[in-house]
């Protein structure tokens, strides 16, 4: 029998698992292009927010880089694509290209930054994120400016394809989804953002974990009985910036387009940081959660407040405060309200308190 010091964790892990339930079955579950679209955005994003909070959550570094690393990840396989065409090996080639530029920009920002304070590191990275923005708008004859990249894919993930055919030769369907290239596309970007999310539980589950911790807490003490801090640090970012460029190409697949908008830009960066803050940092699972949460309110909170303004039209007031123009503006009263009453997100205050029963 379970001790009830663990129901908190039981309970976020059975929502992290329902999660993961939804998206294996996301396709038959939910038929049209856009809830695929969200599906897949979800499964890259709770990966690259998990390899964030590696950085914030478990070590307390605080990076504004994150999506320089994504988009190398992305722009290596965009380039890769469009200069050797559609095969894998242009795919693997780009991944190991993104992830080799994130290694070498990470382990240089990290041995030159990590020893000063963490409110400087923060600064420098901000200032090499927006380089490399720069840097992705200038070079057009290699990133194609700000008009980005458009490439084809594996012939796997083309549409047209047939997995499998009918009797009629047609298409064949199972349970009313066409088993096609888009299908595949899909369980691509699902088991390999699900490896990655292993490969970092595991990570966090290992000892190191437990020393990232520690560094997290207390640098001096840590350093005192005989850990290298600065080294630690190092190889954490680099590992955090690996993943991330990694989760980058498989975006980058999925999305046959790359540019700095859907890359680099510095909104996205927000919308991680909100999104470990919503989920709860240096748990992992909370990563889930915050993607979950924000993607969502992203893609359907227009449309919710739409439905709300037709149904209240006849009340003073209403109709104009749920304008879905507004969208913004609620989803900032909701990030306001869940930090209030989850003050260590949604996961760790769930944590805390079934800890506490």
């Amino acid at each position: 029998m379970h001790s009830k010091s663990t129901y908190g964790t039981i309970a976020v892990k059975t929502a992290v698992l329902l999660i993961a339930a939804l998206l294996l079955f996301a396709p038959f579950l939910f038929q049209d292009v856009r809830a695929l679209e969200v599906a897949a955005r979800i499964c890259i994003f709770i990966v690259l927010v998990a390899s964030y909070d590696l950085l914030i959550g478990y070590t307390g570094i605080v990076s504004f880089a994150h999506t320089m690393f994504f988009g190398f990840g992305a722009y290596g396989a965009a380039i890769a694509l469009r200069q050797m065409g559609p095969g894998w090996d242009a795919v693997a080639i780009g991944a190991l290209a993104g992830v080799l530029v994130s290694l070498v920009v990470a382990t240089g920002v990290g041995l030159l930054s990590l020893r000063v304070k963490a409110i400087f590191f923060a600064m420098i990275t901000l200032a090499t994120a927006s380089v490399a923005l720069v840097l992705a708008s200038q070079l057009s004859q290699f990133t194609g400016g700000e008009d980005g990249i458009t490439y084809r894919v594996p012939d796997l993930f083309k549409p047209a394809t047939k997995l499998m055919v009918d009797e009629t030769g047609k298409v064949a369907r199972l349970f009313g989804v066409k088993l096609n290239g888009k299908l595949a596309a899909y369980y691509f970007v699902f088991f390999t953002s699900l490896a990655l999310f292993l490969l970092m539980l595991r990570v966090v589950a290992a000892p190191l974990g437990s020393v990232l911790k520690a560094i997290r807490e207390n640098e001096a003490r840590a350093e005192a009985i005989g850990y290298r801090v600065v080294a630690y640090r190092t190889f954490v970012f680099c590992l955090s910036a690996a993943v991330a460029s990694l989760a980058g190409t498989i975006y980058a697949v999925w999305l046959k387009y790359t540019g700095p908008d859907t890359t680099l830009s510095f909104a996205i960066m927000i919308d991680i940081l909100l999104m470990v803050v919503i989920g709860g940092m240096g748990t992992m699972w909370g990563a889930v959660v915050g993607a979950v949460l924000m993607v969502m309110a992203q893609y359907y909170l227009r449309d919710l407040m739409g439905a709300a303004a037709e149904t209240t039209a006849n009340i003073p007031l209403l109709p104009d405060l749920l304008d879905p123009d507004r969208w913004l503006f609620w989803l900032g009263i909701i990030f306001i309200l869940l930090v209030y009453f989850f003050p260590r997100g949604i996961t760790g205050t769930i944590m805390q308190k079934g800890a506490r029963l």
